[in-house]
């Protein structure tokens, strides 16, 4: 199912439960209009029309994966936690099924605001692994994990951890602007948004004016990634104040050593990227994944945390104010930079591999 739509039917049930955290109703799940009553989307009946289309969507992705595998014979599957064909596929051919993660979230981590132990597991709606005669699908058909994560702020994993250094990528680019962190210059503060947020969580939780306007009247330099919809929302949204620079498509890896402090939506790439420059980091989340590398890297000791529907100017000030002068923020995001640095390189991982493979 296309993410931002399954994004905005998960908002649309939560809102139903009574745990939609925003004032303002969700987005249409599947016209991304705001909406102004829960009974302008009837979900059961939704459900009930396309639950056969849903099922074989599935059906179909796990079925050709398999067909794929048996033909093309691979002696071992590397995977994210979102596909279940991965893990299908190790099954049916009795091959080892690598899960890679994303950064410091992980199989046996609980889902905020869902039920009691509802994972991040993907579900089997179509019965794939019965009906190829491998069990159940499940945190138990993870037998290794790769994780980039810094020591301090792993996930919990039943399953062998294979650890890997993170090497940070967004894209081509060389030149940027002057100034390196630790200078005599006013410190630096990057903005960075992820471009899905505002389409599965509505314009609401666009929270870069907001960050924009509590940060004015620190002294600080701030940088604000955005691109497509959120900037042209951005430059409708605010004027942007004296020591406020809108950039786009920036690659934040060569950015963010210069950088004194990073605020974004608690994504892993973001974190991530921040984490290997060792540099303190405030994490406004929405909600799911998010929450979860929020909360893990603020328990180091790195960042700070913030929900986005309860993160006011104040709020986030303060967050921002404690990153900039207290020196064990930037402590912490120096020693675990210095834990991912420790770890095997990609390069070295694959001789693990392949031993796993024989």
């Amino acid at each position: 199912m296309d993410m931002t739509v399954r994004g905005r039917l998960h908002n649309f049930r939560m809102a139903e439960f009574g745990a939609w955290p925003f004032s303002e109703l969700p987005l249409h799940p599947l016209t991304g209009e705001p909406l102004q009553s829960l009974d302008e989307f009837d979900m059961n009946a939704w459900s009930r029309e396309n639950h056969d289309w849903a099922i074989g969507v599935v059906a179909r992705s796990s079925d050709a994966a398999v067909e794929f595998a048996r033909w093309w014979l691979p002696d071992l599957v590397v995977h994210d936690i979102m596909s279940f064909e991965g893990p299908l596929i190790g099954k049916v051919l009795d091959i080892p099924a690598i899960l890679q993660l994303w950064g410091p979230v992980g199989p046996d981590d609980d889902v905020p605001g869902a039920p009691p132990g509802a994972s991040f597991v993907p579900m089997d709606p179509s019965g794939a692994f019965p009906r190829y005669g491998v069990g159940q699908m499940g945190p138990h058909v993870y037998e290794h994990v790769i994780d980039p994560s810094p020591i301090s702020a792993r996930p919990p994993l039943k399953a062998e951890r294979l650890s890997i250094r993170h090497v940070p990528y967004n894209g081509p680019g060389a030149r940027l602007p002057q100034g390196e962190r630790g200078s005599a210059g006013p410190p630096r503060v990057c903005v960075v948004w992820g471009t899905s947020v505002s389409g599965i969580y509505g314009p609401i939780s666009f929270a870069v004016p907001r960050i924009v306007d509590a940060l004015a009247g620190l002294g600080a330099e701030v940088l604000v990634l955005l691109a497509g919809a959120d900037r042209k929302r951005m430059e409708r949204a605010v004027t942007l104040p004296p020591g406020v620079r809108l950039m786009e498509r920036t690659p934040l890896h060569l950015l963010m050593p210069s950088c004194d402090v990073v605020i974004h939506h608690g994504g892993a790439g973001c974190a991530m990227t921040a984490l290997t420059a060792g540099v303190p980091q405030l994490a406004i989340s929405t909600g799911l994944d998010q929450e979860v590398i929020a909360g893990r890297i603020a328990t180091a000791g790195a960042a700070r945390s913030l929900s986005n529907a309860q993160a006011d100017e104040e709020a986030i000030r303060t967050a921002v104010t404690s990153l900039l002068t207290d020196p064990a923020h930037s402590s912490a995001a120096r020693r675990l930079r210095d834990e991912m640095e420790s770890l095997p390189t990609p390069a070295a991982l694959v001789s693990s591999l392949s031993a796993l493979a024989q």
